[in-house]
């Protein structure tokens, strides 16, 4: 089953990439790079591209992240892990706003250069997935923590209360096993030093399932985003409830 997960995880990395302009910093040498597409990620999306799940009271939390949190291929957004989250946390009583600010094609280089436009609204808190593409490409798993650190340091820099909910990936197997064991400890690794929640593995009982994923065997199928929102959920819902408790939020 982790081998099949693992497989997943390098088939899902592809097509994040081939969705927007792949970024070769932190690249690992001798690793191959997935061709360029005429999208890019250096601009920041459109107002537009930041999608309520719903408007209402509570906490603002922010997902940042790949075509998984997007929802590539899905009939519609609110099918995205993002938006049955809102639905749990209406349904458990815990007021909250949920943005999905995904984008596919995003590697985590790619997300430091955005998370500057992205702060500029309240995040009171990130959801952070990224990593996919980094682990496709064999990019360096130094300069991916690095990333993932500045990316935090960042939000907090301007939103010093924000909880940061991190969501962990595993690399493609075919890299071999002291990267994939390199990479895996990335996530935990930060999320120790930088005191953030973690999700262990965001496509836990997903990944390699044909019965949650698309025909193309890679994205989740609306099914497999509910899931996703159920292995998030137990994470994301004691963060929200700690930044509701605060008696004041707001920039630095």
């Amino acid at each position: 089953m982790l081998v099949r997960s693992l497989l997943i995880v390098l088939l899902l990395a592809a097509p994040i990439a081939g969705c927007g302009s792949p970024d070769d910093a932190g690249r690992a040498p001798g690793a191959q790079t997935a061709a360029a597409s005429p999208a890019t990620i250096d601009t920041p999306p459109d107002a537009g591209a930041l999608r309520p799940a719903v408007a209402g009271d509570g906490p603002r939390v922010v997902f940042m992240g790949t075509s998984l949190t997007a929802g590539f291929g899905l009939p519609s957004p609110d099918d995205a892990f993002a938006a049955r989250l809102q639905e749990m946390a209406d349904s458990a009583g815990v007021p909250a706003r949920m943005i999905n600010a995904g984008v596919s094609g995003e590697t985590s280089a790619g997300g430091l250069r955005r998370i500057g436009w992205l702060v500029g609204d309240t995040v009171d808190v990130l959801v952070l997935e990224l990593g996919a593409n980094d682990g496709l490409r064999g990019q360096d798993t130094e300069a991916l923590a690095a990333n993932l650190e500045a990316i935090i340091d960042t939000t907090r820099a301007h939103w010093p209360d924000a909880e940061i909910v991190l969501a962990g990936m595993q690399a493609p197997p075919n890299l071999g096993a002291r990267y994939t064991g390199a990479f895996g400890a990335v996530f935990p690794r930060v999320a120790a030093e930088r005191k953030t929640a973690l999700v262990s593995f965001l496509l836990k009982g997903v990944a390699g399932m044909r019965e949650f994923n698309q025909g193309d065997g890679i994205h989740p199928t609306p099914e497999g985003h509910r899931m996703i929102a159920r292995t998030v959920w137990p994470v994301l819902a004691p963060a929200i409830e700690r930044a509701a408790a605060r008696p004041t939020r707001g920039p630095r």
